[in-house]
């Protein structure tokens, strides 16, 4: 089946499925990776203190957000479930601590990106919690699950290359804010210089780290996904762009 990318999605809020350029981008990138066995999906909405695997049982979505129209409520994604994926995942070295949590639907920082991405939803979708927030640990868990890749196995990270919603803009499409465009720029290149132990590190080496990120969970799935990608040979973004004046759309492929 040859080895499969990894991806980080940055994924939106439900609202973003009715953003036409967003989802239609989602779509070519999903058309473009090719035959996949089955995805590893791995949320910002899902931290916990040791990693977790859900749903192994079929269970509704997870609707975690409040204040939007009713029919985001009404939204389905029809993926099944992956119990085969939750066995291999449980037998691989560095993952001795993982915790099956079998009625643990998907969160909206899964299905949202998946909708986008495979809009059938027939690919089966196994969720992995985030278990904390240290670069280094999420690197090395990312490291563990890179064989994964030869398997047809898709690992995705899904969370947001900024996210500071205190700082959005009410004009969607309003220009990006300075600290945000920085930061969003300081992450593309240090990713295809391949420059880890920068990204590591951002907190001290990148441009505006705690204005782009007041709190972490939504930029550290990138770590696993440079975890699993290590040695990675080529980087693309599939997506760009911002909205609301300070979220970065930017999503990550690693090949190689």
């Amino acid at each position: 089946m040859g080895l499969l990318p990894v991806g980080f999605v940055s994924h939106g809020a439900p609202l973003s499925l009715e953003d036409t350029e967003w989802r239609e981008s989602l779509g070519l990138w999903g058309k473009s990776i090719g035959q996949v066995k089955a995805i590893l999906v791995l949320s910002a909405h899902w931290v916990t203190s040791h990693p977790m695997i859900g749903p192994l049982d079929p269970v509704p979505l997870i609707y975690d957000f409040w204040g939007f129209p009713e029919r985001f409520y009404q939204l389905t994604y029809p993926s099944p479930v992956s119990p085969e994926l939750g066995r291999r995942l449980a037998s691989m070295p560095g993952l001795e601590d993982l915790r099956p949590i079998p009625s643990r639907g998907l969160d909206h920082g899964m299905w949202v990106p998946l909708a986008g991405l495979f809009p059938e939803g027939k690919i089966p979708v196994l969720g992995l919690s985030l278990p904390g927030f240290s670069p280094e640990k999420l690197y090395a868990l990312g490291k563990s699950l890179a064989p994964l890749r030869e398997e047809g196995i898709l690992f995705l990270a899904s969370g947001g290359m900024t996210h500071n919603l205190g700082e959005l803009d009410p004009n969607l499409h309003a220009p990006p804010r300075p600290w945000a465009l920085s930061f969003d720029q300081w992450v593309a290149e240090a990713l295809s210089k391949s420059d880890i132990s920068s990204l590591l590190d951002f907190e001290t080496r990148a441009p505006h780290p705690r204005k782009s990120h007041p709190t972490l969970e939504h930029f550290a799935p990138l770590f696993v996904a440079l975890g699993a990608a290590e040695g990675y040979s080529r980087v693309t973004f599939p997506v760009t762009g911002f909205r609301w004046g300070s979220l970065s759309l930017r999503s990550v492929q690693f090949d190689g």
